[in-house]
């Protein structure tokens, strides 16, 4: 009786890509206000990340919110500009 191997192919997870959520500094949400936001949009967020996202794009008019999958990305791009921000979001190479 001869015994077979059976070799299954090898299998490479590819990870898929990630994007970055930029928040964009505005002349018109209280400070306050935008730290609430973030920490309401993104769970992960604690209040002195937010804060320090918040300060980031006050001073230098741009900050990084999170970088994630697409789906996640375009959900939480979306929603804080459902609550008047400003947010973009591009590709993390």
């Amino acid at each position: 009786m001869s015994v077979e191997t059976i070799q299954k192919p090898s299998t490479t997870r590819k990870l898929a890509p990630r994007y970055r959520v930029l928040l964009h500094n505005d002349d018109f949400n209280p400070m306050e206000y935008v730290v609430q936001v973030l920490m309401t949009t993104v769970p992960s967020i604690n209040q002195p990340q937010a804060v320090s996202i918040m300060m980031e794009a006050h001073n230098n008019g741009l900050a990084l919110v999170i970088t994630c999958a697409l789906e996640h990305a375009e959900f939480y791009s979306e929603t804080l500009k459902s609550h008047g921000l400003s947010s973009t979001i591009e590709p993390d190479e």
